[in-house]
């Protein structure tokens, strides 16, 4: 399911893109949007994991999965920084490592100096599923008819101004986002590769935690999802947020100031959810 190897740059793309699928297809799966048709079995160790496939009976399906295409395009040129989708707020974020660990030529292991395990990324990776599919069993349902988006937001001092992936547009209202309700932060969890840095957090009302296990949780949560300086620092006691900088236990990179290049693609409503 995982590369077996994480030395490489292209490895810790593949690694990247299949969390992000993974995670997609989980939160799509456990909240009950597309039918059964819709997904392959896969099994991480004794975890079954639903994975979205190309389902040409369910239009909504088979958008999200040319979304996800048009994230990998954007992810492999290294454009993209941070995307949610709103029905709750899924947000995941992306940094590329400038500075790659040098290799070990002294020894005949041929091995990297300082840089992240292998195994390591592995374990984080499962840990990362697991507490994502944990979480998305212990949340309440949602309503009935809910409208489907994501938006992709891009390191703007790389990527050119008249760049779309596959399946997206220009966001024609690139302002914040209004989260109704009394929101909840939670941390699910990082991984970490001597190339890519992923964050995933989740934020959904309150009256949806059910049983979350409290370490989870961030305390101030958002009700305004700022589109700019998502790498600033969080302001004690603010409703606005403005970065993503969570305590998790990988090591932090930083990036770029300014992200403010915005994607967006077609609404999907979907009603009449099994």
């Amino acid at each position: 399911l995982f590369p077996s190897k994480i030395t490489t740059e292209q490895q810790s793309v593949v690694l990247v893109k299949r969390l992000l699928a993974i995670s997609v297809s989980c939160v799509t799966y456990m909240r009950g949007l597309f039918p059964e048709s819709s997904y392959g079995t896969r099994y991480l160790d004794n975890l079954c994991l639903k994975i979205l496939r190309e389902d040409k009976s369910c239009l909504g399906s088979l958008q999200i999965v040319k979304w996800i295409q048009g994230c990998f395009d954007a992810l492999e040129r290294q454009y993209v920084s941070f995307f949610h989708a709103v029905t709750e707020l899924y947000q995941f974020k992306f940094k590329y490592k400038k500075e790659v660990p040098q290799m070990d030529i002294i020894s005949n292991q041929m091995n990297f100096v300082n840089g992240v395990r292998s195994e390591d990324v592995t374990q984080a990776s499962r840990l990362l599923i697991r507490k994502l599919y944990l979480l998305m069993q212990n949340l309440g349902p949602l309503p009935n008819d809910i409208t489907l988006t994501m938006k992709l937001l891009y390191y703007s001092d790389v990527t050119p101004e008249d760049y779309q992936p596959p399946g997206f547009k220009e966001d024609g209202s690139p302002g914040d986002l209004l989260f109704d309700g009394d929101p909840v932060n939670l941390r699910v969890g990082s991984v970490s590769t001597d190339f890519h840095l992923m964050k995933v957090r989740v934020t959904t009302e309150k009256r949806r935690m059910g049983t979350v296990e409290s370490n989870l949780i961030q305390k101030n949560g958002p009700t305004e999802i700022s589109n700019q300086g998502l790498d600033c620092d969080e302001e004690e006691g603010s409703t606005k947020i403005s970065c993503l900088d969570l305590a998790f236990s990988q090591e932090e990179v930083t990036g770029p100031k300014k992200k403010r290049k915005v994607s967006e693609p077609e609404k999907l409503l979907l009603g009449g959810r099994r």
